[in-house]
């Protein structure tokens, strides 16, 4: 199965028309399971210290994160936000809170994230710094930047954007660069996160990404590809169940 994007109810700093703060907006509120919970999780843990998980952003569509990289081109003064293909919120693995809200400094913030599998995008907790606000949950993802990192950034030149293409992948949104290679490319995202060495991430199912599923046990036919993937995809549910389990109060 592709890995699911979830409802979840989180206040937002958007206020109805007397002021007081409002959930999410549905168009952003979603995201994956491990996300949801650790989401779920800094909420709780925050409010037992005085303070708040206020969110300003969470899952954009290919629509949304154009528009915001649009509107980035257009006022150098917003904050930077990628084109479509670059961001972890496209796969709902990214959040953006109000860090006046949560009432601790932020390195007690890092810490607390760091327990539940969430890391910031900057390098220091400094809440002056842009992108201080930024948060993301990479899951297995992870596997796939620190796979490019040790090959110096893959095709990309990125091991960030390699592991952002997975995510984005996984939940079964194609990426522009991959054209119509969509199964294809999701194939070896998959194995990589499997732990198989295919090389690049590239869309074309080559002798290395071949080889990585016949060690699972799979013959690659161009004609099954799907079911192929559909096999690959039962084997990532098997080893990340965190990542694709449902959340039992919205399931």
């Amino acid at each position: 199965m592709k890995c699911p994007l979830i409802p979840i109810n989180i206040l937002s700093f958007y206020k109805d028309k007397t002021g007081a703060p409002i959930p999410l907006p549905a168009r952003m509120a979603k995201c994956t399971p491990d996300t949801h919970r650790a989401i779920t999780s800094l909420e709780k843990s925050l409010a037992e210290k005085g303070g708040e998980l206020i969110l300003s952003d969470l899952f954009r569509s290919y629509a949304m994160q154009d528009k915001a990289f649009c509107d980035h081109l257009s006022n150098s003064r917003r904050p930077y936000s990628p084109p479509p293909g670059e961001s972890f919120h496209e796969a709902g693995r990214a959040f953006d809170i109000d860090i006046n809200a949560i009432k601790i400094p932020l390195i007690e913030f890092w810490r607390m994230a760091a327990n539940v599998g969430v890391v910031p995008i900057i390098k220091q907790p400094k809440a002056h710094l842009s992108e201080a606000w930024h948060f993301e949950c990479r899951g297995s993802h992870q596997l796939l930047y620190n796979y490019f990192a040790s090959r110096g950034g893959g095709r990309f030149g990125s091991a960030y954007r390699e592991a952002v293409s997975s995510a984005i992948l996984s939940i079964g949104v194609n990426v522009d660069s991959f054209n119509d290679q969509l199964v294809e490319a999701t194939i070896q995202s998959s194995l990589i996160r499997l732990g198989k060495d295919i090389g690049n991430l590239d869309g074309e199912i080559g002798p290395r990404s071949k080889a990585g599923l016949e060690e699972l046990g799979l013959n690659y036919d161009v004609a099954g590809k799907k079911q192929i993937l559909g096999a690959v995809e039962r084997l990532l549910e098997r080893k990340f169940p965190g990542e694709y389990a449902v959340v039992a109060s919205v399931a």
